[in-house]
């Protein structure tokens, strides 16, 4: 009677078994979140604050902006020496090599449009070899990610035709106001407006898909693009403005 009413003690005993991997899975996801987050955020960060601080830096002291690239490097190594930093050291050195492409494009090639992906792209190569080897997810798939920003608003750039404005802007700065003024037109129109919402599309989708992802690294590549909107937005703000 009783083997009758009670289920088989290996099928009790596996089920206990299940219900405490599906338990400690759920405890380890929740980990992982929260640093997932913080990842995102600081991906978030190193893409939206140091335009604000490299950009006035490169044009009055260009060879101090590039050799900061050493420090972030270094800082980016003595993280990871340690495991409990590790993940914000590989970050760091991700977004070393967006600072030293920063550096030598508005430091000295500003004035020229044709070079800024080029330049953009300058640790392109280092990335593919680091991931090909399974080193330095997180900061390569960040330096990925603000690549493809990049990539997306430099194409809208030439195909609303605000280029001539960005080396207007770079010959004679002192009429910024008034040329984002003008290029703020540009932007206005229903080709640009059409555009500008493509872009924010597809923005969004590929920095968005990846937060699906439990995988860390995806995390800092979702940031670094959904950055992109962010700004883009204050540049756009900017030119209301002016």
């Amino acid at each position: 009677m009783v083997n009758q009413t009670l289920p088989p003690y290996s099928v009790v005993t596996s089920s206990l078994a299940t219900a405490e991997t599906q338990r400690v899975s759920n405890i380890s996801w929740q980990v992982g979140f929260k640093q997932a987050w913080l990842t995102f955020g600081a991906a978030v960060f190193l893409v939206t604050v140091p335009v604000f601080i490299e950009a006035p830096l490169v044009r009055v002291l260009p060879w101090l902006s590039l050799v900061l690239t050493a420090a972030w490097l270094w800082l980016g190594y003595k993280l990871m020496s340690q495991p409990k930093t590790y993940i914000w050291g590989d970050l760091l050195l991700g977004f070393s090599w967006s600072w030293l492409a920063g550096s030598v494009y508005w430091g000295w090639l500003r004035w020229e449009p044709l070079l800024h992906l080029p330049v953009e792209a300058i640790a392109l190569p280092f990335a593919i070899v680091c991931l090909r080897r399974g080193w330095g997810k997180v900061g390569n798939y960040f330096y990925l990610g603000s690549l493809l920003g990049t990539v997306l608003t430099d194409i809208y750039f030439w195909l609303v035709d605000l280029i001539p404005y960005w080396r207007q802007i770079m010959i004679e700065p002192e009429s910024t106001p008034t040329i984002l003024h003008s290029a703020l037109g540009q932007v206005q129109t229903p080709l640009g407006q059409g555009l500008a919402i493509v872009l924010a599309i597809v923005l969004l989708v590929c920095g968005t898909l990846p937060l699906l992802s439990k995988q860390l690294h995806w995390w800092a590549f979702g940031g670094a693009v959904l950055s992109t909107i962010l700004v883009d937005s204050l540049f756009l703000v900017a030119a209301i403005a002016a």
